[in-house]
């Protein structure tokens, strides 16, 4: 089929319905493909100089097109550490080529990455030393076009669809704020997209946890406790299953336990449990509005480290005084979404979903970005707060989260 006819097929599928079928609500696609790195690959996460061994259980790069027939838009989600807002831009300008622009805005490409410490290291900071990057640029284009290519792949499956959703709580057992115990969000929220015939076409699950147990114990490839939610999603109900992470900075960790391949299999599975449960409660989505607001910004860059970063080469993205990022709002029907550019505190989660009021939310962790800690300001005063030093080393400095903060309310529709 060709690239061109992308739009047309669109108009057909949209035109064609029956005056007597049920009532469409969105039009909808999703398609996945793995990016497991090469062995020996750098790992991205804890020490430098680690390398790929062996593979436990794949990456992917997932996206769902959603559309009303006015509005056209789509959401990657990447099995890795976190990718930066210049390769983000890159599969948004892709995404838009390859469909021909004639149904998806480059910036109507969301793309976020689920923060997964046993793959590959697609920023530079986990090389063989601390002046050499670990990125493997062949890598890292092939990453970017099989992303932008799972949306083209998603565009050119659209079929009509409806969507419900569910939300609930999960991981009192297992997932703690070790720096603040009593901030956390432990919303466990899920939207289905089901065909005419109520098969399942995608779902989308916002959860919030490091995907941290296998971290330095383990040189292989895996998503974590996200592959073992794949995989029992997959085992449920058809179609792709994207994972949302969550805000996950200052600092929400599993509890790790032997940091063995069960562990993470059971709470990766326990997790998908738990969806599904919800699942089977789930209620329609109101609506069928597409919306987008965008906020493109500069932050100040205090920590030298990053500019130092920069001026080795490990870094490729511009950082000088200020670094550039974006935040994105939009909404699917009634339910509404915020991209937060990196590792935001549960408490800017629970502050977003105040802001944006409706049900369902969902906090995109590593969303268009992921410029490290985002902390409120007294980790930088207070050093008795557990792990602030690493914390603070590892941010812009103090000024990100409150910047980063009013950004997400300018984002925010006051309705």
């Amino acid at each position: 089929m060709k690239l061109l006819t992308i739009g047309t097929l669109f108009l057909l599928l949209v035109n064609c319905q029956s005056p007597k079928a049920p009532q469409v609500q969105f039009w909808v696609g999703a398609a996945s493909e793995s990016i497991n790195p090469p062995l020996g690959s750098f790992i991205a996460g804890d020490q430098l100089n680690r390398k790929f061994e062996g593979l436990h259980d794949s990456l992917f790069a997932k996206a769902v097109v959603i559309s009303n027939g006015e509005h056209t838009m789509a959401i990657v989600t990447l099995d890795c550490i976190g990718l930066l807002y210049p390769e983000v831009m890159r599969i948004r300008q892709l995404s838009a080529q390859l469909t021909q622009n004639l149904l998806l805005p480059s910036n109507h490409v969301i793309v976020a990455s689920n923060h997964i410490h046993s793959g590959p290291d697609v920023v530079g900071i986990w090389g063989p030393n601390q002046w050499t990057s670990g990125v493997d640029t062949a890598y890292l284009s092939h990453l970017i076009t099989v992303a932008a290519r799972q949306v083209q792949k998603a565009a050119l499956q659209i079929q009509a669809a409806n969507a419900s959703f569910a939300v609930g709580t999960h991981g009192f057992e297992w997932v703690h704020n070790i720096s603040k115990p009593s901030e956390i969000d432990r919303s466990l929220t899920t939207l289905a997209f089901t065909d005419q015939n109520g098969n399942n076409i995608a779902t989308l699950t916002n959860f919030a946890c490091h995907p941290t147990f296998y971290d330095a114990v383990h040189d292989v490839i895996s998503a974590d406790y996200v592959g073992a939610f794949y995989q029992k999603m997959a085992s449920a109900k058809t179609g792709e299953h994207l994972f949302l992470q969550g805000s996950i900075g200052g600092w929400v960790q599993p509890d790790k336990e032997d940091q063995s391949f069960d562990v993470g299999t059971k709470r990766g599975a326990g997790l998908a449990d738990a969806t599904l449960m919800l699942l089977k409660q789930a209620s329609p989505l109101e609506g069928t509005a597409i919306d987008f607001n965008f906020v493109k910004f500069e932050l100040p860059v205090t920590n030298p480290a990053w500019q130092q970063l920069a001026e080795l080469g490990i870094l490729t993205r511009p950082i000088t005084q200020v670094v550039k990022s974006e935040i994105a709002w939009f909404r699917i029907g009634a339910a509404e979404f915020i991209t937060h550019p990196g590792e935001t505190p549960p408490t800017y989660a629970l502050q977003s979903k105040e802001w944006m009021g409706s049900q369902p939310t969902f906090v995109i962790g590593l969303g268009l970005d992921a410029i490290g800690y985002i902390l409120t300001p007294e980790f930088f005063h207070n050093e008795e707060i557990p792990n602030a030093p690493y914390l603070t080393g590892m941010s812009l400095g103090e000024s990100t989260g409150p910047i980063v903060l009013e950004k997400i309310r300018e984002a925010i529709p006051i309705e």
